[in-house]
């Protein structure tokens, strides 16, 4: 019994050490292959996992911006790989010479076809180096369609960077349009912005009440910042109305712009209501004159 298991484990033992084909100077069998596999696979999963402990456990001890955080663990899995990827081929014996033949033919293809996914692959190294834009920031950028597109940037990957709207809708965007064209970042430096929104009244009525009136509202708010204090600008005069510009800081409603709006057109009906306040609309006087046409020529 002991033999017949002896002679199995040795023709097995046999089988995977078969070389099937030759790199260079050496032979690759199945063995090695299974090596190559496995220990790859390892090595992606493990730093992987290296990445998440360093994102979302070490790095969170000392208060590190998540958009920061990303940046740090993705290149260092980026060079851990690397690093590991080298270590494996040198370990396995393979003649590495043959890279020079391996890299000749990944330049043709990048030639041909590959060069979108390397244009995308550098852009993403850029923005993880540069940070532009990252983690959690609130940008704005147009789609292929030309609409505007408003969202927050949750990943930024080798290749492509994920941004979510308000519609819980996922954007990937090549890493590539977000460097050559214009993004507009809402979070850049801080997470406070200014929103404008206009609002006209009548004629008659008193400007100064109007800024008084208006400043209240503002400041009634929970998500309009009290400093810096909201303003309130005389914009024009218009042909039926006054018209004033509100302008206040949030942070709160950095997403949802429309909410805020709304919440303030709301509250600045009502004040204006409780005042008496008018608001405007588009108005035309039309003024006809009657009398009698001159009787035509008679020949």
């Amino acid at each position: 019994m002991l033999e017949y298991i002896t002679d199995a484990y040795g023709s097995v033992r046999q089988f995977l050490n078969h070389p099937m084909f030759s790199l260079g100077e050496t032979d690759i069998s199945i063995s090695l292959l299974l090596f190559l596999i496995i220990s790859t696979g390892l090595l992606f999963y493990l730093s992987g996992i290296l990445k998440r402990i360093l994102q979302n456990k070490i790095l969170v001890r000392y208060n590190v911006e998540i958009g920061l955080r990303q940046a740090i663990s993705t290149i260092l899995r980026y060079v851990i790989v690397i690093i590991g990827l080298i270590v494996i081929i040198q370990s396995t014996g393979i003649d590495l010479s043959f890279l020079t033949v391996l890299a000749g033919a990944l330049g043709v293809g990048i030639g041909f076809g590959l060069q979108n996914v390397t244009n995308n692959f550098v852009s993403g190294i850029v923005i993880l180096l540069e940070r532009p834009i990252k983690v959690g920031d609130r940008i704005e950028l147009s789609n292929p369609a030309g609409e505007t597109i408003n969202g927050d940037v949750v990943t930024i990957s080798a290749r492509s960077t994920t941004v979510i709207t308000n519609d819980n809708i996922a954007m990937i965007v090549p890493n590539s349009n977000l460097i050559t064209s214009t993004v507009i970042n809402w979070s850049y430096n801080d997470r406070k912005v200014r929103f404008n929104f206009p609002v006209g009244v009548h004629y008659k009525e008193d400007p100064e009440t109007i800024r008084k009136l208006l400043a209240q509202v503002a400041l009634e708010n929970e998500g309009v910042l009290k400093t810096p204090p909201p303003d309130i600008l005389f914009d024009e005069f218009a042909d039926s109305s006054l018209n004033f510009i509100m302008r206040v800081w949030t942070t709160r409603y950095i997403q949802r712009p429309g909410i805020l709006k709304s919440q303030l057109y709301y509250a600045i009906h009502k004040k204006f209501k409780e005042h008496n306040i008018e608001i405007p609309y588009p108005q035309r006087d039309l003024h006809i004159k009657t009398g009698l046409l001159p009787p035509e020529n008679k020949q």
